[in-house]
């Protein structure tokens, strides 16, 4: 349950197990939008393949993005394996 809470938001839609009244397990979405809301800056002149920055989400969650994201990009993340998926327009 403790990846579950790296993503959820107020009034998110999603599966809930409870047992004697307490939540035990959160099923989300294969897949969930949110936004950037810090990064560091790209390294100019950085083209060396896939070059990975940290990104957080305004639930405290981080995780490694590519470079050309930035602060107020919506990405794609896989909530199976917390990774970066895509940049969504």
């Amino acid at each position: 349950m403790a990846d579950a809470l790296s993503f959820l938001e107020e009034a998110m839609p999603c599966e809930v197990v409870f047992y004697e009244g307490k939540a035990i397990s959160v099923e989300l979405p294969n897949s969930l939008v949110r936004e950037v809301i810090y990064t560091e800056p790209a390294v100019k002149g950085d083209t060396s393949g896939k070059v990975m920055k940290p990104a957080r989400l305004s639930t405290g969650f981080e995780l490694p993005v590519p470079a050309f994201v930035e602060i107020g990009d919506k990405i794609e993340i896989d909530t199976r394996t917390n990774e970066y998926r895509a940049r969504v327009k």
